[in-house]
């Protein structure tokens, strides 16, 4: 089942997310390493703490590689999202498709025992989204946010400066303590936090099918140009031929309303 919300809501939160995932779907799953990782689909499964029958909301569900963890293991998995390009490929792993904003959902209160979303409300108004996804999440129900952080506040200025190089149409840098606070803002307790650190292939992460090489070739020239801190932090690695790796921190948060 898909379903659609007033045309405003993509309006509202941005034709350049929507442009981008568009010119990036068909290549998603193959742009980052994490994507399929099978030790991020267990840490994601780990903190979900998904129940036989709980109805599961995946927020920016994307092509569907959150709702595929989760299929068969609850009774019902809603993905919301704005791209069409992206998100008729989750088809075959949810029982219902919702194209909308995650800052406006359109779903009643208290609709769903577990809230994920995965690398998604670093395109929006994080609070918002966030209280949104509390909102619609019963009383004892789960909120999970797994999202590319950087390690510290020193290190975001040169982790968002890569990061926009690739999405131009990011909003959000965040440390995990960001994560705690969104949840903790949103009345969730008990938050816990894991971590991931993945190996990025920089070459294979940069061209991701949405922007032009000569930005490629700009993200290739910060990595030779970034700081003593931010090489160390990130373990970046010179992989042969020329190749770079970046170890990247992949922060799983998780708090109980």
């Amino acid at each position: 089942m898909i379903d659609s919300m007033k045309q405003a809501s993509a309006t509202d939160a941005g034709p350049e997310v929507v442009a981008h995932f568009t010119a990036r779907a068909a290549q998603y799953n193959a742009s980052a390493r994490w994507c399929e990782d099978a030790e991020v689909t267990r840490l994601t499964l780990e903190v979900a703490d998904p129940a036989a029958g709980d109805r599961l909301l995946d927020v920016a569900c994307g092509t569907g590689l959150v709702s595929r963890a989760f299929k068969g293991r609850v009774a019902g998995v809603t993905g919301l999202d704005l791209t069409p390009a992206m998100c008729t490929q989750a088809l075959p792993f949810l029982d219902r498709l919702v194209l909308g904003s995650a800052e406006d959902m359109p779903f009643q209160r208290r609709m769903f025992d577990v809230a994920i979303c995965r690398q998604g409300i670093q395109f929006v108004d994080a609070p918002r989204a966030v209280g949104e996804m509390a909102r619609v999440t019963r009383p004892g129900g789960r909120i999970v946010l797994i999202n590319l952080c950087a390690f510290g506040p020193d290190d975001r200025d040169e982790c968002f400066d890569i990061q926009r190089l690739r999405n131009p149409a990011r909003r959000n840098c965040f440390v995990k303590e960001d994560l705690v606070a969104l949840l903790e803002g949103a009345g969730c307790r008990d938050v816990q936090v894991r971590e991931h650190i993945t190996a990025e292939d920089v070459d294979v992460w940069a061209d991701n099918g949405a922007i032009a090489q000569e930005r490629c070739a700009r993200i290739r020239e910060r990595y030779h140009e970034a700081s003593p801190e931010f090489r160390q932090r990130h373990n970046v690695q010179d992989a042969g031929d020329g190749r770079i790796v970046d170890h990247m921190l992949l922060a799983f948060v998780v708090g109980r309303l």
